[in-house]
């Protein structure tokens, strides 16, 4: 479903746009994925809505059947945001040991507590971080936006197959551009 309108109170949720995994070989321009990114947080930034930047540092200790490609020790600046989104004080930072953002974290309480009703997802990878973390926002009952243009997966087909099956059961999909248009419209009301 197309997007219909924005809640009062959205909040952007960004997945993965890290050093350790940006890095990846991306099938679709991550240039335009972070530019679009970008572009999402600075909106809600200037209009001092919830911008949640989330970052995967690995898998919970103890767990061997992960199959994840993920190596035993990772790098010192793994879970680093890339210079385009760098964190800001206002900022909503959540580590997560899984794909999806709401288990294992507090962010579906952090989220409530201020009264959000809708999320917008972006980042990597699609059919992984940016599936599951829809599929848990919905089951926490909020509204979900998902801007195809913000996302992208370095398996073409789990990125198609999350568009085309998953996404319209879930919530709305968008161009960030529509998104920009919705808060710049309700800015001039």
């Amino acid at each position: 479903m197309a997007l219909t309108e924005l809640d009062l109170l959205p909040a952007l949720i960004v997945i993965d746009l890290q050093k350790g995994i940006i890095g990846a070989p991306y099938n679709a321009s991550v240039s335009a994925v972070v530019e679009n990114g970008a572009a999402l947080i600075k909106a809600f930034r200037q209009r001092h809505l919830p911008v949640v930047l989330v970052s995967v540092a690995g898998i919970p200790p103890g767990r061997r059947d992960d199959r994840r490609s993920l190596p035993d020790t990772l790098p010192e600046d793994f879970t680093d945001f890339i210079t385009e989104i760098a964190p800001q004080p206002s900022d909503i930072i959540v580590t997560k040991y899984s794909w999806g953002a709401f288990s294992t974290t507090e962010l579906e309480s952090r989220l409530k507590s201020l009264g959000v009703t809708q999320v917008i997802i972006t980042g990597v990878s699609t059919g992984t971080g940016v599936e599951a973390t829809a599929r848990q926002a919905w089951d926490c009952g909020f509204n979900v936006v998902l801007p195809l243009d913000a996302m992208t997966d370095n398996r073409p087909e789990a990125h198609n197959w999350s568009v085309q099956n998953i996404f319209p059961r879930l919530g709305e999909t968008a161009r960030a551009a529509d998104i920009l248009t919705e808060l710049e419209n309700r800015k001039n009301k």
